[in-house]
């Protein structure tokens, strides 16, 4: 199981620095729909204000849960208006 998580996390982080849509994608499908790794929360239901919260949260390292450690590698250097790019294109 470790050995899916880490390979899981390796491919995202390397699709995070060419578009980081496919690094959410990854985990959490192509619409939000999914529970990453059965432990996020279904981030299509968020509101825009939220995800970029929660984003600038897992940042700062003021939010998460058991997904903060993975979370905290994509979003590293991430800019505001990266953030809302995508919460444009994910939350409806």
């Amino acid at each position: 199981m470790k050995k899916i998580v880490l390979a899981t996390t390796l491919l995202a982080a390397t699709f995070a620095f060419a578009n980081p849509y496919a690094a959410c994608v990854a985990c959490h499908g192509a619409n939000g729909e999914k529970v990453a790794l059965g432990k996020s929360k279904i981030i299509k239901d968020l509101t825009k204000a939220e995800f970029v919260a929660a984003l600038k949260g897992y940042q700062d390292g003021t939010y998460g849960g058991p997904m903060k450690g993975m979370m905290t590698g994509q979003v590293k250097g991430m800019s505001e208006a990266t953030m809302q790019e995508l919460a444009d294109k994910i939350v409806k």
